[in-house]
């Protein structure tokens, strides 16, 4: 989607080539490798953006009165994002996490034998992070980017909004303003609930330091990656996160993973809650929508088994089931009592059994 108005998210204030991710080569190279989105002239794309904005605004309401959460005034207004701008949008938040996940594999390891070798190195891996980055610019409808030392704000992808619309031919109005209640949600709930922004940061980044290995484990862990390399293409598999984690890092993953379930759970049930007085064809939305998923071709199957996408796709359905099941036993309102604190988020066994949850916060 070429000569689009959209958002700019600014750089990384530091964003100099790293001994070991060129961070700004990585943003080069996402921009360069991101798929064209869909052909619209310059007066289309402007009508695209700010029916984007407004579905955001209207998106505001609904979201609020059907979750029963309120989100505090100041909030970050929405970004209208290219696929080269999400992609740099998330290169800065996964500097903040991996960068000292980077200092510690590299802590003992022996000196570059020179500026250029590092030089090269960093270029590698940056070329190697915004070709993933470009891959997944295509996927993403939209995003509430938690920014780990930004600005958190929703994003909207608007090349793959017309793109998913077109191929749908669903409603452009509605489908719009459907994806714009799933992210307004995400918003809500990490606005609303003071404490859960910095609880998933803290999670994300203490488990990914954990799981990072050290020079000494670095060996092991190639041949590990040589063993169990065919059982990242398993179906139900984790991607190749399948492939070198201990059965204690599995289950640290599974309980981070249960979370990210309900978020995505939640949203999902609420952008459907919403209903037909304000999206009108919200159930042609769904049946197209989910008919979508399921219709992808062998190569992207096993490209989406690989990265693990097929497992984010189970988030969205066991999480929506979770939450109906709550629903359906304490209303609404005794589901929010899941916002009380850490201790109240449902665990990986509670996502599976419901009625635990219940039973263990409700009593």
């Amino acid at each position: 989607m070429s000569d689009q108005p959209v958002d700019r998210p600014s750089n990384h204030p530091g964003d100099a080539p790293g001994p070991f991710i060129d961070w700004d080569f990585a943003r080069v190279t996402a921009a360069r490798l991101a798929a064209p989105g869909p052909k619209v002239n310059a007066g289309e794309a402007a009508g695209v953006v700010a029916g984007l904005r407004q579905a955001a605004l209207a998106a505001h309401d609904p979201v609020a009165e059907t979750s029963r959460l309120t989100s505090p005034p100041g909030s970050a207004p929405v970004l209208i994002v290219d696929r080269a701008g999400w992609a740099s949008a998330n290169i800065d938040s996964m500097r903040e996490l991996i960068d000292p996940v980077v200092a510690k594999m590299a802590a003992g390891m022996p000196s570059q034998s020179g500026e250029g070798m590092a030089a090269m190195g960093g270029k590698i891996t940056g070329a190697e992070t915004g070709a993933l980055l470009a891959f997944f610019s295509s996927k993403i409808l939209g995003q509430y980017d938690l920014a780990p030392s930004g600005q958190p704000r929703l994003l909207l992808v608007a090349p793959n909004i017309v793109s998913a619309e077109r191929e749908m031919g669903v409603s452009p109005r509605d489908f719009r303003l459907w994806v714009a209640m799933h992210e307004e949600t995400h918003r809500v709930q990490f606005t609303a609930v003071p404490w859960l922004r910095e609880h998933m940061i803290e999670r994300s980044r203490t488990l990914a330091l954990e799981l990072a290995p050290t020079p000494s484990e670095f060996a092991e862990r190639v041949q590990q990656i040589a063993q169990g390399l065919p059982g990242a293409f398993r179906p139900g598999s984790t991607g190749l996160a399948e492939v070198f984690l201990t059965p204690e890092q599995k289950g640290k993953i599974a309980e981070i993973t249960a979370v990210m379930s309900l978020l995505e759970g939640h949203a999902d049930v609420i952008m459907d809650d919403v209903g037909p007085s304000v999206i009108p064809t919200v159930a042609e939305i769904r049946e197209k929508f989910t008919q979508r998923r399921a219709g992808l071709g062998q190569l992207d199957r096993l490209i989406r088994r690989l990265l693990g996408l097929e497992a984010k796709m189970r988030q969205y359905a066991d999480g929506a089931v979770f939450v109906r099941a709550v629903v359906d036993r304490v209303g609404i309102d005794g589901f929010n009592a899941v916002w009380t604190s850490p201790q109240t988020l449902p665990t990986a066994a509670e996502m599976a059994d419901p009625q635990a949850w219940v039973a263990r916060v409700h009593g």
